[in-house]
């Protein structure tokens, strides 16, 4: 009987081999490799693939509470008691964590996600079987290739994190010259957890909007956000907004506050009665400056200003149209062929005009039935019946289609 049991171990273990664990385990990462793992799991493969499968779960969960070390005693305890799990004040206290408590508050950490979380359950589970492997049941193929890959793929390939303090974040934006955040630094922070995020969002408003700070410190504050911005978790960005949204209770919501909350991608969060009011009161530039060619000098700072609070992308629908219709006009100009433009055949602001094709092309079909309105427009449609002006209105019509630059 042990010959048999020696045969189908032996037989399960070559085709476990075949099914390209090989591959799988030249994947974890050279920490692990320099601990003879892999050659032990190896050598058992060949004789009892349940224990290769046992001890390879036995490392991913031993490299999880490394993990969670690393990413901070700090968050691991806020994590904790927010999802009643046991205390973790002192490393000890992680390493004691059972295998259950341990891959919760490695999830609720944000060291790995809910499915990456789900499948080292899952894995956990069939570990359990294998421990109590008899005549009722017996590892397969699929169970340990399972546990392989899930171990490998989640946790043992992966490097630990290594969170941006929010000191590292402080000590740059406070330089007293202009600073860009490393790719380096921007990738330790997407890696951070939720509430270290949390943390350096905070900071960052807060000096950005600290009137006592120098300008440059203020303006390094805000560029951070927006480097920031793509690598925030969409599980922290609400949180962040809410905090935005705290600050600006019973106070009016200027140019400086809305760029602020649109470089960090916030302004969803806000109050949109608020949002919509600051820009009925934006539009109002947009019409003193006027559309014509004659407002050049002032559609400089007008599109600077509308490009750092998120554009035609945040505009309110009701409240978009007017800008749209205004940019129409202002792009397709008015009949040229007199005075220093004789040559001309169209008079239109040169500042302006590459501004409104590149916020177009930008906005696309999302700004389509805006386009549509203003075209209908008795001013639009009467300086359209010159060809020249014509031509132009079509070139906006392409950008608003196709959502790109034509040559």
């Amino acid at each position: 009987m042990a010959k048999q049991e020696l045969e189908l171990s032996t037989t399960s273990a070559k085709m476990i081999v075949a099914s390209g664990i090989d591959d799988v385990l030249a994947q974890i990462r050279p920490e692990w490799q320099s601990k003879s793992l892999i050659q032990r799991v190896k050598s058992l493969l060949g004789v009892d693939p349940s224990s290769a499968c046992q001890r390879l779960l036995n490392a991913a969960i031993h490299d999880l509470r490394e993990k969670v070390i690393i990413a901070g005693l700090d968050v691991a305890q806020e994590a904790a008691t927010q999802n009643s799990l046991p205390q973790v004040k002192k490393p000890e206290d992680v390493h004691e964590y059972s295998t259950t408590y341990t891959l919760d508050l490695a999830y609720h950490m944000g060291l790995i996600s809910r499915p990456e979380w789900r499948r080292l359950k899952r894995a956990y589970d069939i570990r359990k079987d294998l421990e109590h492997e008899d005549d009722q049941y017996e590892a397969s193929i699929e169970d340990c290739v399972y546990i392989f890959r899930t171990c490998i793929d989640v946790v043992l390939s992966r490097d630990p994190i290594s969170p941006v303090r929010v000191t590292d974040i402080k000590d740059i934006i406070e330089s007293p010259n202009k600073v860009a955040l490393s790719k380096e630094l921007l990738n330790d922070f997407e890696g951070a957890p939720d509430k270290r995020q949390l943390e350096i969002g905070k900071l960052l408003i807060s000096f950005a909007r600290d009137e006592k700070k120098p300008d440059i410190v203020r303006q390094n504050a805000l560029e951070a956000l927006r480097s920031l911005n793509q690598k925030i978790h969409k599980s922290t960005r609400p949180q962040l907004g809410q905090h935005m949204q705290d600050l600006l209770k019973g106070k009016p919501t200027d140019l400086a506050e809305m760029k602020i909350a649109a470089a960090a991608g916030l302004t969803p969060y806000l109050k949109q009665a608020r949002v919509k009011q600051f820009f009925e009161e934006f539009y109002v530039k947009f019409e003193k400056a006027s559309y014509r060619w004659t407002g050049h000098e002032a559609h400089r700072k007008l599109f600077d200003d509308l490009d750092d609070i998120g554009s035609l992308d945040v505009i309110p629908p009701d409240i978009r149209s007017k800008f749209v219709l205004w940019m129409v006009r202002c792009y397709i100009g008015e009949p040229g062929g007199y005075g220093m433009g004789i040559n001309r055949s169209v008079f239109f602001s040169n500042v302006a005009a590459p501004r409104i094709k590149e916020t177009f092309g930008k906005a696309g079909t999302s700004i389509a039935n805006d386009f549509e309105a203003a075209a209908k427009d008795k001013l639009v449609k009467a300086a359209t019946s010159d060809k020249h002006i014509a031509r132009r209105m079509e070139t906006l019509r392409d950008l608003v289609t196709l959502g790109d630059t034509p040559d």
